[in-house]
């Protein structure tokens, strides 16, 4: 019974990161809005839990997979937690994130630069029940954080 409850539990895990996942591109590549660097950096935890809850599945004897889940999602929440601050003005921009690169002087400079465009970190482009992407995130990072980690103390505790 633990291992089926274990195995579903990495099932819930793989679901919610794959809808995560597909959400996004949705977003980007559907509904055409497109997304920053820290947005596209925020789908790589997604793609490793996705990653360790297939490996937790299939070897759920082993609970590195449950602990490198935990580390997945403080990453993704921490990263969220940034770009979310980085929204309401509480950070300020890393360089990355900024368009300031168009004052270049040099045209093929300049026409590369246009051709790789990514809007600035703290543009909000697109809103869920007047949410940005990064508050939905970072909510769901808080909440995939606690219940991992709840998950692993029940499982220390048969």
């Amino acid at each position: 019974m633990i291992n089926r409850n274990k195995n579903l539990f990495y099932q819930i895990i793989i679901f919610i990161s794959f809808i995560s996942i597909i959400s996004a591109l949705y977003i980007e590549f559907i509904l055409l809005i497109p997304a920053c660097k820290l947005c596209l950096y925020q789908r790589i935890p997604y793609l490793l839990s996705m990653i360790f809850g297939f490996f937790g599945y299939f070897f759920s004897k082993n609970k590195i997979w449950l602990y490198l889940l935990i580390m997945t999602f403080i990453t993704s929440l921490i990263l969220s937690g940034y770009h979310l601050g980085i929204e309401n003005n509480i950070f300020k921009e890393f360089s990355g994130c900024t368009n300031e690169n168009l004052n270049l002087i040099d045209k093929t400079e300049l026409l590369q630069n246009l051709n790789n465009f990514l809007p600035n970190c703290k543009d909000v482009n697109f809103k869920i029940f007047g949410l940005s992407l990064a508050t939905i995130n970072f909510i769901l990072s808080i909440a995939l954080t606690l219940i991992t980690t709840r998950y692993v103390l029940n499982e220390k505790n048969r």
